[in-house]
């Protein structure tokens, strides 16, 4: 998936994974990040681990820091609420924890249900002490990326990478679908 504007920002992201040797990739798969999943699992030095729910993926970045490898969790804004408690371990431990999460509930959302999660993510994310970086253009991902990368596996801390609907494209829906 490219950004609205054309810019391949799943590439740039992979590309930052490399360079900043995020091995692990935790996810509950969403449409936004198919291409970046894809990018990660077709490469033989990161491993794509597909979650049950978010709150797993916060272990598992936890964990491969402390067995000596980088991860990150991917997932969308609706799986943020399954989270919050779980990221007080990294806040705890005092490892690294960086998070990509694909917005919902924003420009041109169809779906109502996406809406209060959609709205409350940042704010809930940064109440518990999670640094976030919104992003509106898929030009600005990579290095948006790499930023919240050295800060978290630099200064050890939770940030969060909110990419927003401007640059994944809205989802629409027939009537009545409440996908």
């Amino acid at each position: 998936m490219t950004g609205r504007d054309g810019t391949d920002w799943p590439s740039d992201v992979h590309a930052v994974f490399r360079a900043k040797t995020v091995r692990q990739i935790g996810t509950v798969p969403d449409a936004g990040l198919t291409r970046l999943l894809d990018l990660c699992s077709a490469d033989e030095a990161m491993r794509v681990l597909t979650l049950t729910r978010e709150d797993e993926g916060v272990g598992l970045v936890t964990g491969a820091w402390l067995g000596g490898e980088r991860a990150a969790l991917l997932m969308q804004s609706s799986g943020v609420g399954n989270v919050i408690n779980a990221l007080s371990l990294p806040a705890v431990c005092k490892t690294p924890c960086l998070m990509l999460v694909t917005m919902r509930g924003q420009w041109g959302e169809a779906n109502s249900w996406q809406v209060p999660m959609g709205g409350a993510t940042p704010g809930l994310l940064q109440t518990i002490g999670v640094t976030c970086y919104s992003v509106d253009r898929a030009e600005d991902v990579g290095e948006t990326v790499a930023s919240a990368a050295d800060m978290a596996f630099g200064a050890g801390v939770s940030t969060a990478v909110l990419i927003s609907q401007r640059v994944i494209g809205a989802k629409t829906f027939d009537a009545g679908d409440a996908s």
